[in-house]
């Protein structure tokens, strides 16, 4: 494992994560790791016919987990599958289950020497997760991360809309900066 950096940029902003230049893009993807709707629709679409094909030949991912993919047609060089939980109302472990697929995917850019990664929301669209609760476990995730030691020194947190950015910034992620 490497050890911490002692200066990673958090930023949090309006974007359309298939379009950014860093290193790896995750993909908030389902657990059979196939095309769906949303931002895995759109990071499908993106990537073009190579990643259904990378997909299938891993074979799936458990919710928690995540695994690592080429970029293809993407301007990220990888696309790190991470499987977030279902919402079901917060007593069936989701917590815990959104965090470790943030650390998967943060252990996966350490294990590749990765300097920069973009996140969405993972959970918050079609799985239901409150983006409230779900940012803050993003940020801490990250941050627990980074404070184990990563290669990791810029982390974007790719935001839908105006809402989602406004969870972010509560969670503390303003400006480049981790408040």
């Amino acid at each position: 494992m490497c050890s911490p950096s002692p200066s990673v940029s958090l930023t949090a902003r309006i974007a359309d994560i298939t379009t950014l230049h860093v290193d790896a893009i995750v993909n908030a993807a389902n657990e059979q790791l196939t095309a769906g709707g949303g931002v895995c629709g759109a990071i499908f679409r993106s990537a073009g016919p190579g990643l259904p094909e990378a997909c299938a030949a891993i074979g799936g991912c458990r919710t928690g987990k995540a695994r690592l993919t080429p970029g293809f047609r993407l301007p990220a060089r990888f696309i790190i599958h991470a499987v977030g939980p279902v919402w079901r109302g917060g007593g069936h472990g989701e917590r815990d289950l959104l965090a470790s697929a943030y650390r998967a995917s943060m252990r996966l850019a350490a294990e590749q020497r990765l300097t920069s990664i973009a996140f969405p929301a993972i959970s918050t669209g079609i799985y239901g997760y409150p983006a409230g609760p779900a940012a803050v476990t993003a940020v801490a995730s990250v941050r627990e991360a980074i404070a184990s030691g990563s290669s990791v020194t810029e982390v974007v947190f790719a935001c839908f809309d105006a809402a989602t950015l406004s969870a972010y910034r509560d969670a503390g992620v303003w400006e480049g900066r981790v408040n």
